[in-house]
């Protein structure tokens, strides 16, 4: 059916009307033509945004590693399902096929078995980007366990915070985990986290760094012996659409991170369907996502939605500045990647280094290239679109989060004709609106409001683990029956949506509403700037004022502040207009970030007020050092 696999505008168009004008038609044919299930659904969807209850393929019983690998073993048994490329390139990378992961997955689900895992318990996950958590993952999934991926470069704190929340029985961690030339001691993490997590029995741990570690007689076990002793054969545990596949963490505006849950059917379905347009995806293509798996990204467009596809998919334990900054592009070249995802961040820190890293290595093999993770400013756009796609390979700047489970808004390579910032058009089955500050609908194109959808998908969050009222007052109380994002958007003469940032991020400056992502690209547009981040702070007359963190490249260090202060400033005039000028601007070495490279603009607005005292936990911080130093220079 072309419905699933989109291949020009005109058809886009007809298929997008029809997953609007029929929606339960549109992903009934979908679901029933690409999947295998167990048992049929009684029901399509079922939903009710007021309490709010969404369920989708009511009473459908499947198992989604059926889909993900016991249904290609047939046809493509012996093709790489995934393709591990370590941290150090000298070491070779594993080609692990359709049937070894069948049989890996198989035996680390008796593993669990074995250690009185059952359907419903949950298990964290602690580990580096190595085979064992792609199998872990999977091995869950196959018994029907609630798999809590927590990214390992969280500290003990925050790791015991999200077990205790989901009251997890086991974790599997390694001795340890390799970042660059670092390597970072991942079990004496897990030994601290867990002095205050009585739920957890066992804990298993695979090698990784051959490190000399602490071993809890009873609790703790070597995973290598327990998987070859296992049996390669494990029946599926038969799922309802509903039960829940995984929790995952994501950190709050205020306090306690909130588990979203994510359940079966639906995720399945709706990650497959995008990951399969939004990257063109065909047979023989090699796709490398560089997210960590501990993401939604990673769970989605790293293990799901790739492996539901029958496709090839990377996972990269390094980093992209070691051993020197043209390692994406090493790799890119050596296994002829075709598609090829990654974050604005990445894209920013890769831009500033010289360009003979990029140069040197033959990217030809490249038909997409993504970005995920926030809105791709318009400088960074064009260094990806000169310099790693050539001009030849759209970009796909793709709009989700952790609660919508699959990307929403992103264009269809050579299908939706793209401009640099926008996320362009929502993907079949999306319906998107923007809404004024009373609650009411911006009807027609050239708008700006927040963003909400207003008809579930398959793929949305059911919930927040243990907290439902949580899940309700956050996502469905501000605007009645629809799900609120938390993102400002504007809609273009044409429809394009462009993301404006989280609607937290819009300062209104004297009675003007300013959106901080077009005054940052506008900032990051001056040739000495590498990055920027904008806060408000209160102001006697107007209000609130702009303070800007601005992080300049080689070349704007040795420059006059002064004078870049000035030039930065006639910057914004020219493009947004006096009234977004900043009246700070503090050049920073950095600025801190989470660990998928989202910048935390909450901090910074805690500096910029001089609220320093109440700044909460910095520790899960890719670079917790830069807050001290920003905090010694605030102006």
């Amino acid at each position: 059916m072309s419905n699933y696999h989109i291949k020009n505008l005109e058809e886009y168009f007809k298929v997008y009307r029809k997953s609007i004008r029929e929606p339960e038609e549109f992903w009934e044919e979908i679901a029933e033509e690409h999947f295998v299930w167990r048992k049929r659904w009684d029901n399509v969807l079922n939903w009710d945004f007021t309490k709010p209850e969404i369920k989708w393929f009511e009473n459908a019983k499947l198992n989604i590693t059926e889909n993900c690998i016991d249904r290609h073993l047939r046809t493509k048994g012996d093709k790489t399902a995934i393709l591990f490329e370590p941290n150090d390139p000298n070491e070779p990378a594993q080609h692990i096929t359709y049937k070894r992961l069948a049989d890996q997955v198989n035996k680390m689900a008796n593993v669990l078995k074995d250690h009185g895992i059952q359907k419903g318990d949950r298990v964290c996950i602690y580990l580096p980007m190595i085979p064992e958590l792609a199998y872990a993952v999977l091995a869950c999934a196959r018994i029907g366990a609630i798999h809590s991926v927590v990214f390992a470069g969280f500290s003990s704190t925050a790791l015991a915070t999200r077990i205790q929340d989901s009251d997890c029985k086991m974790v599997i961690t390694s001795d340890g985990s390799y970042r660059g030339s670092k390597s970072i001691d991942l079990k004496g993490i897990v030994d601290e986290a867990l002095k205050s997590c009585e739920s957890v029995k066992s804990v298993l741990v695979a090698k990784r760094i051959n490190s000399d570690i602490q071993m809890m007689d009873g609790r703790d076990k070597w995973l290598k012996p327990l998987m070859e002793a296992a049996s390669g054969e494990c029946e599926p545990e038969i799922m309802d659409a509903e039960d829940p596949l995984f929790i995952l963490y994501t950190s709050g505006s205020t306090g306690m991170p909130k588990g979203m849950v994510h359940t079966t059917a639906g995720y399945m379905v709706y990650t497959a369907y995008t990951f399969k347009n939004v990257f063109q995806y065909r047979e023989g293509d090699v796709y490398w996502c560089t997210a960590d798996i501990g993401w939604i990204t990673g769970h989605s467009y790293i293990v799901y939605g790739p492996l539901a596809n029958g496709a090839t998919t990377i996972l990269f334990e390094g980093v992209p500045s070691y051993p020197d900054h043209g390692r994406f592009w090493e790799v890119i070249q050596k296994h002829k990647v075709t598609q090829f995802y990654t974050a604005p961040t990445a894209i920013r820190a890769l831009a500033k280094e010289d360009i003979s890293y990029v140069e040197k290595y033959d990217l030809s093999s490249l038909k997409v290239i993504g970005s995920v993770g926030e809105p791709i400013n318009e400088e960074a756009w064009h260094w990806y679109d000169d310099n790693v796609g050539k001009k030849k390979c759209p970009i796909v700047d793709t709009w989700w989060q952790t609660e919508t489970g699959g990307m929403l808004i992103s264009p269809i390579p050579y299908v939706t004709p793209t401009i640099p910032t926008f996320a362009t058009l929502p993907l079949p089955g999306v319906q998107p609106v923007l809404m004024d500050e009373n609650g009411q609908e911006i009807k027609g194109n050239l708008a700006e409001g927040r963003l909400c959808i207003k008809f579930p998908w398959p793929s949305i969050a059911r919930t927040i683990w243990g907290n439902h009222d949580r899940y309700k007052e956050t996502y469905f109380s501000a605007y009645k029956n629809h799900y609120f994002t938390g993102d400002g958007a504007r809609r273009d003469a044409t429809g394009y949506y462009r993301i404006t940032g989280r609607v937290d991020d819009v300062i209104i400056v004297s009675g003007h509403n300013l959106g901080t992502a077009p005054i940052e690209d506008a900032i990051n547009e001056h040739n000495a700037v590498a990055e920027s981040a904008i806060v408000g702070f209160p102001h006697d007359i107007k209000g609130n004022a702009l303070y800007g963190f601005i992080t300049l490249k080689e070349s704007g260090e040795t420059r006059n502040h002064d004078n870049l202060r000035k030039e930065i400033n006639q910057l914004i005039t020219e493009q947004i207009g006096p009234i977004a000028k900043l009246d700070k601007i503090q050049f920073t070495v950095g600025l801190p970030k989470t660990r998928s490279g989202k910048i935390m603009r909450r901090i910074l607005r805690k500096i910029a007020c001089n609220e320093m005292d109440s700044m909460g936990d910095i520790s899960t911080l890719l670079n917790p050092e830069v807050v001290e130093q920003i905090k010694n220079e605030r102006l």
